[in-house]
């Protein structure tokens, strides 16, 4: 399983986030404490996401995040009010590669999906259908994240609020494909939007910010675990929770 963080608040060093942490992100990618998806590192690729003048910026990678000897120095020197990270444990007989990593990107959307849809690449043809022939074609890479990144564009692009979009598509695809790992985050910079769907997620406010991470990246008080199957909404300045389960 990938292991993946948003956060919404005051600027602050890419490095802070990912690097510094005694249980950072880098540190999960090869010492993770949850890993009950399977596998034991998340070494088949990185990438970040943040936002410059309202643009959302990428930087992705192949390599295992400890193998990039440019993050450091580049994570130190970046500040954002908004990012989004991960790291990739790369699911059986799917191709490895830039591509693959998270975060996928549409326009100022930022996405990372930790898991894996079942019976891909066949359960998911019925719901493939109803996607344009040229967003099939320009898929960031042949994998069942960026097909689901490519469901919950098409909703977005209808103009289907954030939250509507995810919990519908993360319910299509249970259903289409049941038992899939389903756990997604989203952001546009100003809001974020995250599921637990049979993995981890744990959240952590302040007055103005608001954190989510797969594992808790500090030991502190702060962080309160998500029940399974929830579906989180959040600015820097608000957070909400909502089952899942008989979502309409």
């Amino acid at each position: 399983m990938c292991r993946h963080l948003a956060y919404l608040g005051p600027p602050v060093t890419l490095a802070s986030l990912v690097l510094d942490p005694p249980h950072s992100l880098y540190k999960q990618s090869w010492s993770p404490s949850d890993m009950r998806g399977g596998g034991t590192v998340n070494a088949d690729g990185f990438g970040l996401g943040w936002y410059v003048d309202d643009e959302a910026v990428r930087y992705r990678r192949s390599v295992p995040v400890w193998a990039d000897e440019n993050l450091p120095g580049l994570a130190r020197s970046i500040r954002s009010g908004a990012v989004l990270a991960a790291v990739r444990n790369g699911t059986t007989g799917m191709p490895l590669g830039e591509g693959a990593a998270a975060p996928f990107v549409h326009g100022r959307w930022l996405f990372s999906h930790n898991g894996l849809i079942r019976g891909w690449p066949g359960s998911l043809t019925k719901l493939a259908e109803g996607l344009p022939v040229t967003d099939l074609l320009t898929l960031d890479a042949p994998v069942d994240s960026a097909l689901l990144w490519a469901l919950i564009v098409q909703q977005l692009t209808a103009g289907v609020p954030a939250a509507d979009a995810v919990a519908s598509v993360v319910q299509n695809v249970e259903e289409a494909a049941p038992g899939s790992r389903l756990n997604v985050l989203l952001t546009d910079g100003e809001q974020l939007v995250a599921t637990t769907w049979t993995h981890s997620l744990w959240v952590r406010r302040t007055d103005d910010s608001v954190a989510v991470s797969s594992e808790p990246w500090s030991s502190d008080d702060a962080w309160t675990e998500l029940p399974d199957r929830t579906l989180l909404t959040a600015t820097r300045y608000s957070c909400s929770t909502t089952p899942m389960e008989g979502r309409q």
